[in-house]
């Protein structure tokens, strides 16, 4: 009977053991989970709204479980300051203007809190800062973008049934082009035409360029034009003598048109002959007396020749000019 109530002691002791064993590793379990044996340090963060965060959530860091959400109360007005604490390994990664922001582990996880390390130009973050709130879209901001993206899908959607339909019913100048075989072949005829411009256009283009070739052969005329110093410079010696010509010819223009003006007036011999009735029938007059008296001279010149005084000085100068003539026959004959 002893013996039974001694084996009953030590298996209940036994039992007793063994659930103080389970107990402190779970303590101890947890506590590493929530870094309650770890050293840490207190920082704190404001927000607006902080979407459903509880005390226990998970602070990250880089993707690293850094500390945990130790408190949360109420600040200001209406604002909620959040106390985490985080590992006092994890400060030294953290500096004064990192930032803190509200995600989700995963996309419908719990809340958690993710802190941004900073510019390194800064110190490291110290036991009881505050940090800076970063400003990100939550889950239900993206659910709200998700609904406007698929009434705006929807809405492109109905849009694109309404123009198919349009298309297939000949509508407008594409539903037109799809369903019109005379302005289908039209188009053709279009595309075809422009093909044949196309090869045109390419057959042109050979052509400039063999002109363009032969332009740049050497020896040849464009090419003494384009490079000879001394084809140009002849070239441009023309050029001058052209215009000096054409100077020259602008002059003699302007004189003549200066002579025919002054024909045109009376203040001078010619115009006033040209112009004047008067003076023309004056040298009319003085021509026909002229002709007159020339033949008065002339009648006088033969009764002169038939006076007896001057009868022998006209034979002696006959006989003279018929010598001269003989001589300049003979003279001939002999060359």
């Amino acid at each position: 009977m002893q013996v039974s109530d001694n084996r009953r002691q030590i298996t209940v002791g036994l039992f007793i053991l063994i659930g103080l064993v389970i107990f402190v590793l779970g303590v101890f379990t947890l506590g590493g989970q929530r870094k309650t044996f770890t050293k840490s340090i207190s920082l704190s963060v404001v927000f607006d709204d902080i979407q459903g965060l509880k005390t226990g959530n998970n602070v990250w860091f880089s993707g690293v479980k850094i500390g945990t959400i130790k408190k949360i109360q109420f600040y200001g007005t209406s604002q909620v300051q959040v106390t985490v604490t985080i590992d006092e390994e994890a400060h030294k990664y953290i500096h004064k203007d990192a930032t803190a922001s509200i995600s989700s582990d995963g996309l419908i996880g719990n809340k958690i809190i993710v802190i941004t390390g900073g510019s390194t130009k800064l110190p490291f973050i110290e036991d009881g800062d505050k940090l800076t709130v970063s400003t990100t879209l939550s889950t239900d901001e993206i659910m709200k973008t998700f609904q406007v993206n698929n009434k705006n899908l929807v809405d492109i959607t109905n849009d694109f049934k309404t123009l198919s339909k349009s298309l297939v019913d000949g509508k407008g100048a594409a539903g037109a082009l799809l369903t019109d075989e005379q302005i289908a072949t039209n188009f053709k005829l279009i595309v075809d035409n422009l093909k044949s411009t196309t090869v045109n256009a390419s057959k042109m283009s050979r052509e400039l360029d063999q002109f363009a070739n032969k332009l740049n052969t050497k020896g040849g005329l464009a090419d003494k034009f384009l490079t000879d110093t001394a084809v140009f410079a002849q070239l441009q010696r023309s050029v001058n003598e052209l215009q000096k010509s054409a100077k020259a010819a602008a002059v003699m223009t302007e004189n003549l048109n200066a002579a025919s003006a002054k024909l045109n007036q009376k203040d001078n011999a010619v115009g006033l002959l040209l112009n004047d009735p008067a003076t023309a029938g004056q040298v009319k007059s003085i021509v026909s007396n002229l002709e007159t008296s020339s033949k008065k001279l002339d009648e006088d010149l033969e009764a002169l020749q038939s006076n007896f005084l001057l009868r022998g000085f006209f034979k002696k100068r006959a006989k003279e000019e018929a010598k001269v003539k003989e001589q300049a026959a003979k003279d001939s004959v002999q060359n």
